[in-house]
């Protein structure tokens, strides 16, 4: 999963979050950065029943808050999700070339942008292609 601090990073630079069912995010400076929720249709925990694990369902969430505006969250996106903006962001370029690469416990995103190659490396898919889409943001 993309860490806080990269998601942040990717608001800070413009990236726009759609909500959906099932997207991660963090709700950062109150005291719950670490963290995950998940916008889900309805709320299901873990609860001991009888001393036994069980998985109850709940109609609303009993949360201290009432609510909270998106721009106050930080949307955790998905690999799929960092894929499918950095190939909106390269659809200008005509045919959109990005290549996944791992070798070496490494992986390396390499992406075809105003006929030059760049290469972004890191240790998950996930951070190769939140630092590709980090570059490419300023200028989309």
């Amino acid at each position: 999963m993309i860490s806080l601090a990269l998601a942040r990073q990717l608001k800070e630079a413009g990236l726009a979050w759609q909500t959906a069912v099932n997207d991660f995010f963090a709700i950062p400076e109150r005291g719950m950065d670490d963290k995950v929720f998940v916008i889900s249709d309805m709320m299901v925990t873990m609860e001991l029943v009888q001393g036994w694990p069980a998985l109850t369902f709940h109609g609303t969430a009993e949360w201290a808050a009432d609510h909270l505006l998106t721009h106050e969250a930080n949307w955790l996106p998905t690999e799929e999700q960092l894929r499918e903006q950095l190939i909106a962001r390269l659809q200008a370029e005509g045919n959109p070339e990005i290549q996944l690469h791992f070798k070496a416990e490494r992986f390396t995103c390499q992406v075809q942008y105003c006929g030059e190659m760049l290469r972004f490396e890191g240790g998950t898919a996930v951070d190769v292609y939140a630092h590709a889409l980090l570059y490419l943001l300023p200028v989309t």
